[in-house]
Order: C-alpha cells, then sequence, then structure tokens
C-alpha cells in the first residue's frame, strides 16, 4: 500500500529503538566438521607464504630495489639493464604485499571485534576478498568469524557483483512505499549462525532446517509496511540483495494460501527463508528451538520448510493491489518472434554501432546526444516551427519578408542544432505512437477499458514494454503477455506493421526518465496514484524539470496537453506556447488546479466515467479527456505540501499529474520518490531504480529556446519585431555565387530535379552512393556540417568512426583541390566540413539569381531583372533529388529544404509574372506561373496571380476554364475563402459554372 503521508507522517516514521519483530530466538551452533579444519590450515598456510613469505623472498633474493642516495641527472641517460627492470618489478611487489597485509589485518580486526563488514581498504577489491576468504576460513573453526561476509559461500564471486547485482529477473522491484529503516546491530548468537552457515555450504551439502533462518513479515507500523528491500537492508547489508529472498520464496505457498509472485508485495504473516549470511539475530526466526513464538507461528514455519525444494515456475498471476500498489521494474529482455531476414545493409553498415556510442561526441551536448525521444520532438517541432515562419512570411501575414532562409544558428545554438540532429530517433517516436494508437483502438474494437500504465519500458532492441497497475487479462494480437501478468510487450517487428490509426492517443503523459540496462524508463506522470517528488540540488532538478517539459510539449504521440511551470520554465514557452503555461507561485497554482479538479470530477460523473481512460476508448473517445501536468520545481511550505497532497490524492483517476522538487525526502502524499545526484544519476531506491538521467542543463535549455525563437516570425531576426524585415540580412542568401561568366565554379551539381554532378569524374566503387549523399548534404548547409550530423545522416542506425573517417577521406580524394593547391573539403575552426566556393549547386544559384534579381543589380535594372528571374525559373528542373534512391536521403525529413525550395521557385515566379504584367505580357505571365506551379503546386498566390493574368488576356472563357480546374483541385475542402473573394471579383459568374458542372 502506498505511504500516503500527512502531517503525521513525520512521527510515525520517526526512528524507534525498538526492532520492528520483538521476539528475538535463539541459534543453534554446528559443530565443526574435520573439513572446516583442513581449509583452516590450509588458510594458514596460504597467509603464512603471502604475508610472511613473500617479503622474505624479496629481502634474500632481490634485496633493497631503491637507490641508497638521492639519484643525479646522469642517471637518467644511464642504459636501461636487466636489473633495471627487476627492481622496478620488485617496487611492484612490495607495493602489491603491502596492500593485500593491509587488507588482512583489516579483516582480521573486523573478525575478532565483531564489527559486521570491515572497511574496504582503496583499489583493493580482489585483495581484499581474497583476504576476506583466507581469514574467514582460518577463523571458520571459531564463532568470530561469522561477522566476515561474504565468506565463502561467495568464493570467486566480485565484491561489486554482490553490491550491484544484474538486473535480470522480471520481479525485481522492492516494495515501493516502504522506508528505509536503520540497520539493526548483529548480535554474538547472529555471528555463530552466520559461521555455521559458511561453514555448511564450503561443504557442498545442504543445510538442514534447523540450520535454516527464517523470517516473518510484521505487520505495518502506523502507515509504514514492511518490504522485502528493508528486510535485506537489515539483514543483509544492502537493500539491492532482496532478490536473493525473493528467488528463495518465489512462488511457494505461504500460510494464507497465497504465493509470493512479485517482490513488491508481500503480507503480514507470510514467511521468508533467508540467505545463509543474513544476520540480526534477533529478527531471524528458526523453525524449530524458537520458544518465544507460539506453537502456531512455530508449525507455520515448520511446514514452509519443507516447501524448500520448490519448483522455479514462472512468474504467476499473483493478486495485484490496484493503484496503490505501484510499481515500476525492469522487463526481461526476451528474443523477438522470428521474422524475415531483412535486406543487408549497405556499404559500410556492417559496422554499424549505436550513435552515441560510435565514437566521442566532439564537443556536441551529451544530454541531448542520448536522448532520442527528447530530440526527436524538439527537432520536429523545430522543423515544424520553421516551416509555418515560411509561409507566413510568404503570405505576407507577418512583418515584412524574411527570405528562404532561416536564421543560421551560431555558438551553443548550433552545437545544440547538430546534437539533436544527431541524437533524434525519430522512426522510435512513430513506432511508439502508432504501437500505443493501434492498442487502444484494438481495445476498443473488443469494447474493452484501457489498463492502467505506470511505465513503459523501450528496449535496446526496439521491443516495447508497458508495465501494467494490475493484470488485466490477455493482450490484442500482436502483443503478447510479457514476464508476468502485469507486462504486455509487443516486439519491433510486430509494430513496424502498426499503420496510423484514428484514435485518441491513450497515454499522453509518457514521459522519458533516463536508462537503465540499455532499456529507456517512460514514466506515465498522469496515472501516478499521488504525487512524483523529486530531490536533489535546484540546479540538477531543474535540468530534469526541463527535460520533462520539453519532452511533453513536443512530444510525438499526444495529442492535447496542458503543462503548468511553477517556480521556473518561463523561457520555455517558446516550445509550445499552445501547452505550456507559466505560474508564478503556489497560490496561483492552487486556485487553478482546485478548479478543475473540480470540474473533471464532475465531468467524469457526468459521462458514467470512473477515470480518464474509459473516456479515451469506446464511443466517449471524442472528449480526449487530455493530461494536465503540473511541475512544481520549488519545495512547497509544510502547509502548501499539505494542500497539494490533498488536491493531488484524486489525480491518478482525473488524468493530472504532480512532479514536485523537493530539498528533504519526505514530501505528504508522495507515491513516488526520486532523487537526482550531481553525476546524473536518477535513484529510486523503493522502486529498485538506478537510472542514467536524462536531463536539459540550463546552457542546452537557453540554446534550445534561442532556436525556437529565432524561428518565429514574430519575434526572430527579420520578424515584426526589426525594422529591416522587408529588406534585412533576414533575406541575404547564406551563400552567394559569383553568377557572371568568370565566376564559372570547378564542380556543379544539380539537385533541383534529378541528381547531377559536372566536374568530378564518377566514383568506381561500391560506395558512390555514400559520396553522392554526403556531397548533397553538404551543398545544402554551406554554413557547415559536424562530422557526427554527416555520420547519422549517412548511417542512422550508427556507425563506427574510422568507417565515417575513411569516408571522408574518399570525399576529400573525390573533390580534389583547386588549382592554387586548397583541398574542396576542409574543416573550419570548431571542427565543421566546409565546401570550397568553387563547388556549388543549382540551387545556390538559383538563390543568388534571385537575390540579385530583387536586391541587387536587378533593381535599379529592368532588362537585368527580367534576364536574371528568366534564368533563375529556367533551372528549376523538378522537385529537390527528384530520382533519390529508395531508403537513402532519410535526413531530408529534419530539415525544411522541401518546403524552402517551392517558395522561393514560387517568389521567382510571381516576380517574373510581376515583369511581364508591367508591360501587359499576359502570356509570358502565364508561362512564368505555370512553370513555378510545377514545383510548386500548392501555393495559392501562384494560382491568384494566375487567375489575374487570365483575366487580363480578355477571355472569359479561359477564365472560366481556369476557375473549374481550380474549384476541382480544391476538392472537399473547398476553395479557399481568399480564393473564392478573387474568383467573385474577376467571375462574378463563377459559382453558375461550378453548379452547372456539379
Amino acid at each position: 500500500m502506498p505511504r500516503r503521508r500527512t502531517s503525521s507522517s513525520a512521527s510515525s516514521t520517526a526512528p524507534s529503538a525498538a526492532p520492528r519483530n520483538r521476539t528475538p530466538q535463539p541459534v543453534r551452533v554446528r559443530r565443526r566438521s574435520f573439513g572446516d579444519f583442513v581449509k583452516a590450515f590450509l588458510a594458514f598456510v596460504v597467509l603464512l607464504v603471502l604475508v610472511v613469505g613473500v617479503p622474505l623472498a624479496l629481502a634474500t633474493q632481490i634485496g633493497w630495489p631503491l637507490p641508497d642516495g638521492a639519484p643525479g641527472l646522469d642517471w637518467l641517460q644511464r642504459e636501461i639493464t636487466v636489473k633495471t627492470f627487476l627492481n622496478i618489478l620488485t617496487v611492484v611487489v612490495w607495493f602489491a604485499w603491502a596492500q593485500f597485509t593491509a587488507c588482512v589485518l583489516v579483516e582480521v580486526k573486523a573478525a575478532l571485534s565483531g564489527v559486521g563488514v570491515p572497511g574496504r581498504v582503496p583499489g583493493s577489491g580482489p585483495s581484499q576478498l581474497l583476504a576476506r576468504q583466507l581469514v574467514a576460513a582460518l577463523l571458520l573453526v571459531g564463532a568470530t568469524a561469522a561477522s566476515l561476509t561474504p565468506g565463502l559461500s561467495q568464493l570467486g564471486q566480485s565484491m561489486e557483483g554482490n553490491q550491484k547485482p544484474s538486473v535480470a529477473a522480471a520481479q525485481q522491484t522492492p516494495g515501493i512505499f516502504a522506508q528505509q529503516q536503520e540497520q539493526a546491530a548483529g548480535t554474538a548468537s547472529a555471528l555463530a549462525e552466520q559461521a555455521g552457515q559458511a561453514a555448511a555450504r564450503a561443504d557442498g551439502g545442504s543445510a538442514a532446517h534447523g540450520d535454516t533462518k527464517y523470517y516473518r513479515i510484521q505487520p505495518p507500523e502506523g502507515r509504514h509496511h514492511d518490504s522485502l528491500w528493508e528486510i535485506a537492508d537489515r539483514h543483509l547489508g544492502d537493500g539491492r540483495r532482496y532478490k536473493e529472498i525473493f528467488e528463495l520464496n518465489k512462488d511457494r505457498v505461504q500460510p494464507d494460501g497465497s504465493k509470493l509472485s512479485e517482490a513488491s508485495l508481500i503480507r503480514p504473516g507470510w514467511i521468508m527463508e533467508m540467505p545463509g549470511d543474513a544476520r540480526g539475530g534477533e529478527l531471524v526466526e528458526m523453525p524449530d528451538e524458537a520458544p518465544n513464538v507460539s506453537e502456531q507461528v512455530r508449525q507455520q514455519i515448520s511446514d514452509y520448510a519443507r516447501t524448500g525444494d520448490h519448483a522455479q515456475g514462472g512468474g504467476g498471476s499473483g493478486a495485484h493491489g490496484g493503484g496503490d500498489n505501484a510499481q515500476v521494474s525492469l522487463p526481461e529482455q526476451r528474443p523477438a518472434p522470428a521474422t524475415p531476414a531483412t535486406p543487408a545493409p549497405s556499404a559500410g553498415q556492417e559496422h554499424a554501432a549505436t550513435p552515441a556510442a560510435a565514437d566521442h561526441s566532439f564537443g556536441l551536448p551529451e544530454a541531448l546526444l542520448t536522448a532520442p525521444l527528447l530530440a526527436a520532438g524538439l527537432l520536429g517541432a523545430l522543423g515544424r516551427r520553421r516551416r509555418q515562419a515560411l509561409w507566413q512570411s510568404a503570405l505576407g501575414s507577418v512583418g515584412g519578408r524574411r527570405g528562404m532562409e532561416p536564421p543560421t544558428p551560431t555558438g551553443d545554438a548550433q552545437d545544440v542544432q547538430d546534437a539533436l540532429l544527431v541524437g533524434a530517433d525519430p522512426e522510435g517516436v512513430r513506432l511508439l505512437d502508432r504501437a500505443l494508437r493501434g492498442l487502444a483502438a484494438a481495445l476498443t474494437a473488443e469494447s474493452r477499458p484501457l489498463p492502467v500504465v505506470y511505465a513503459a519500458w523501450m528496449g535496446g532492441n526496439g521491443d516495447l514494454h508497458l508495465q501494467l497497475a494490475q493484470p488485466a487479462g490477455k493482450p490484442p494480437a500482436p502483443w503478447q503477455l510479457g514476464q508476468d501478468q502485469t507486462f504486455w510487450m509487443l516486439a519491433r517487428a510486430d509494430a513496424e506493421r502498426y499503420e496510423d490509426a484514428d484514435t485518441a492517443a491513450p497515454y499522453p503523459g509518457l514521459v522519458s526518465l533516463g536508462t537503465m540496462d540499455d532499456s529507456r524508463l517512460l514514466l506515465n506522470l498522469e496515472s501516478v496514484p499521488g504525487i512524483v517528488s523529486l530531490g536533489g540540488t535546484e540546479a540538477d532538478r531543474t535540468a530534469v524539470f526541463a527535460s520533462v517539459a520539453a519532452e511533453l510539449a513536443t512530444n510525438g504521440w499526444s495529442d492535447r496537453m496542458t503543462i503548468t511551470l511553477v517556480g521556473f520554465g518561463e523561457d520555455l514557452t517558446p516550445l509550445a506556447p499552445n501547452r505550456i503555461r507559466h505560474l508564478d507561485g503556489f497560490e496561483d497554482l492552487f486556485e487553478t488546479m482546485s478548479a478543475e479538479t473540480r470540474q473533471r470530477r464532475g465531468a467524469l460523473g457526468a459521462a458514467g466515467h470512473d477515470s480518464v481512460l474509459t473516456g479515451r476508448t469506446g464511443p466517449a473517445q471524442h472528449t480526449r479527456w487530455a493530461p494536465h501536468l503540473v511541475l512544481l520545481a520549488t519545495q512547497p511550505s509544510d502547509e502548501d505540501a499539505l494542500r497539494l497532497a490533498e488536491l493531488a490524492a484524486d489525480a491518478g483517476r482525473l488524468g493530472i499529474g504532480y512532479l514536485v522538487g523537493t530539498e528533504g525526502t519526505d514530501l505528504p502524499g508522495a507515491a513516488w520518490e526520486m532523487r537526482i545526484t550531481g553525476e546524473g544519476k536518477l535513484l529510486a531506491p523503493l522502486l529498485g531504480l538506478e537510472l542514467e538521467a536524462q536531463t536539459l542543463p540550463a546552457a542546452q535549455r537557453r540554446a534550445v529556446v534561442e532556436l525556437f525563437t529565432d524561428a518565429d516570425p514574430e519575434h526572430g531576426p527579420g520578424g515584426s519585431d526589426g525594422p529591416g524585415g522587408a529588406s534585412g540580412t533576414a533575406n541575404t542568401p547564406p551563400f552567394l555565387v559569383d553568377i557572371s561568366e568568370q565566376g564559372r565554379p570547378a564542380v556543379y551539381a544539380r539537385l533541383v530535379g534529378s541528381y547531377e554532378i559536372i566536374g568530378l569524374d564518377a566514383p568506381d566503387d561500391d560506395r558512390s552512393a555514400l559520396l553522392h549523399e554526403a556531397l548533397a548534404l553538404l551543398l545544402l548547409h554551406r554554413e557547415g556540417v559536424h562530422p557526427r550530423v554527416l555520420s547519422s545522416a549517412l548511417w542512422p542506425r550508427g556507425v563506427t568512426a574510422d568507417v565515417r573517417d575513411a569516408l571522408l577521406e574518399r570525399l576529400r580524394a573525390w573533390l580534389g583541390t583547386d588549382p592554387d593547391g586548397t583541398p574542396r573539403l576542409a574543416t573550419d575552426a570548431t571542427g565543421r566540413l566546409t565546401l570550397a566556393k568553387s563547388v556549388v549547386s543549382d540551387l545556390d544559384v538559383l538563390r543568388s539569381l534571385y537575390y540579385e534579381a530583387t536586391q541587387g543589380r536587378g533593381v535599379g535594372s529592368r532588362q537585368v531583372r527580367g534576364r536574371l528571374l528568366t534564368d533563375a525559373l529556367v533551372l528549376v528542373r523538378g522537385p529537390l533529388l527528384a530520382d533519390r534512391p529508395e531508403g537513402r536521403y532519410r535526413w531530408l525529413t529534419h530539415e525544411i529544404i522541401d518546403a524552402q525550395l517551392p517558395l522561393l521557385v514560387a517568389d521567382t515566379g510571381l516576380a517574373l509574372s510581376e515583369f511581364h504584367l508591367e508591360k501587359d505580357r499576359a502570356e509570358k505571365a502565364i508561362e512564368a506561373l505555370n512553370a513555378a506551379l510545377r514545383t510548386a503546386p500548392a501555393d495559392e498566390r501562384l494560382w491568384h496571380e494566375l487567375l489575374r493574368a487570365t483575366h487580363a488576356t480578355g477571355d472569359p472563357d479561359r477564365l472560366r476554364a481556369l476557375a473549374a480546374d481550380l474549384v476541382g483541385r480544391s476538392g472537399a475542402r473547398g476553395v479557399p475563402p481568399r480564393t473564392e473573394a478573387l474568383l467573385d471579383e474577376l467571375l462574378p459568374t463563377w459559382r453558375d459554372g461550378v453548379a452547372a458542372a456539379g
């Protein structure tokens, strides 16, 4: 059950001097066997050799290895002899001996004093482990040996292995809402029992029931419940060893007839068999000699002991406690079902590696390189913002014309943009969105409600695991049951078969928190039964909050959402002005959320739903029930915290989530407690989570906001806020070509239409396609391309640095050098790849011609303007890279060139049409407009000018035919309002022709 703490929680959770189990039990000590004395003798011999024999051998055989006096400068010039090497090796051996001897002394002191786990000698993991085993074996015949842990039972295992076991089992999460207690001190009887257990395991035999330890789950004290994590922490010294207890007791029948199937679901009265090195005798009960335990309990333990050889089957469908038993655990990585063989990778992809691990980040922000879903959301939102700015500029709706190019980012903004390009995983976002919507559609078809999902895990192999709050039956195909009834999984191959589904996003509150064992955790904030608290320093907390807010505002698996930021993030609003709102303080938040909570409760009651999830499937899904997520970065006062806890008590079913920053660990109403460390670890000990946190630090946050602000036509450069919008520098192309006869380039690439290269020999190896694609990317980014951006564009699934560098060398050799010896592919001061001015594309020429015609030489000369515009329009042979190969050039989806080129062509056609209409050459104007429409058929401005030019011919039949064609192209959407108004002006009877045709 959750810890929904109130004002009295502080007192109820205060440390208590009395142990939770107040029935200390005697412990039997087993007689020592002959094998124990043999092992002790052998351990003594080994210790004698290592501690005494090694220094004696060094002293007598080698002697003192260091020089007798201070060496002079001529010592550095002496010849290195065999004796020199022996002396160096002797010094190393002396240091190793000193380190091992220190370990032996530490272990002996700990064993004789009975302090339990001894201190660690720095840098002595293997040495101290060996010393521990030898001392334990030597003292095995005495009672004090039991204090040595991990003991002989773990001979051959690493110390780190005992402290941080691998996360592989399905049910590995301790009780979430348990509170860690202070570790109880071990008693002498417990130490003796540990020695007995160690000896029994060393003999290879199984311990009798009388030598096995058991623990009985205690009833809750106040609102605090026992958990396997706390039991392991108190009696094994490390809460992460709860899995050992779980494996010993998994699926064994308990006194009440139920079974343990989830590590986080244990009940008072259950019995747990403990590992042999458990300590704390006053808390560990034995099945036989337990005079202070009732006969009934003693019989229960004895009966339970006889089930020790139970079959270790799969996780059963044990009782789950519903919403209040929230728990998050890592899913098992199950192999995906067999699928048809995939096509062989292209040249170079046989060396593929993950993009983040391919090589060093080259100075790019690591926080965004390792956040693929966040980066994909930001990159997609930035592209949409830039396209919107282009269209607003083209239609003249905001300020003056900004031209074709958005501002080129520099400095931190440029690094962040490159990091977004490298780190983004748009395919992962698309699969996640389709999988979730497909699941919702399938459940709707079966008239089943959406299950409550606490978390989603995206595995390194692309599989998706949903962790449910409680079992919800068999999932609809192609989903499968995971490791137990609370996991639904979907293999990546099955997710790729999903099509777009016209249904509401079922879990829009999912947000990435970090990675654990190559799996990415997305927590469903709107389903948490209470508040999620986040501890740590203010800067670290804010970095997590900013990452959560940015991903929620731009992700691709949500429809509608409100994100309320309190105490931070006012600058984040430009990311999504329709989603993000900022409040100044808690009073504003409480007033707003109280009203919304009442409204949602009433709406759910009126609709007959018990939660927002039932409103997202079935006939009522049109209501959407969008989530509202509150991020409160500053810790509320005690009074405000209580008001917030009361407000959030029913938040889970209302679709409202609360993530609250706190400086302490005691926040009323906190269902899940997490903490961010200065090293970037997101810790939730009671959830069993230790994540590599996903963050958006302050510098990267400012750079991201700068990218979005610059893309905003109302606030960016050249927008309505600037005086130079109509003819300022924002209209200047990033690269101007010398369009005179003397400016003939050495290498000329045609990109507008089919891809052709003039001035270079065709590559004759199998990497020709990669070289052409790399050159196209560089031509579209004259400002320079980061090597990591180039690598991720050519190899979306990653590639090693040596393969990338080899391709760059081939590209340099292919492009060659200018007559003066300057390489045509260079690297600038920031490490980005740039092309020489002698390498140009037809797109560069098209931009330069339009610029010269409208802002350069053509401004003062009508004849020059007409010639330049005509030459520009002749260059247009079709869409960009019209014959691009299937599966390549996927990086173009991140670019806005597909939106820029039609606008540039339309601008050129409009300018040339105006040029001809000034001299009443309507036919020439129509010819220019039709040429532009072949590349920009959706540009409404071209159709308007075509209507005016056709009207200027004085042929009403031709105008009616054009109007009918335009109406037909409009389809079900109908004619746009401005086009309709123009038709009314030029051809008032156009509706009669439409009605007659209909």
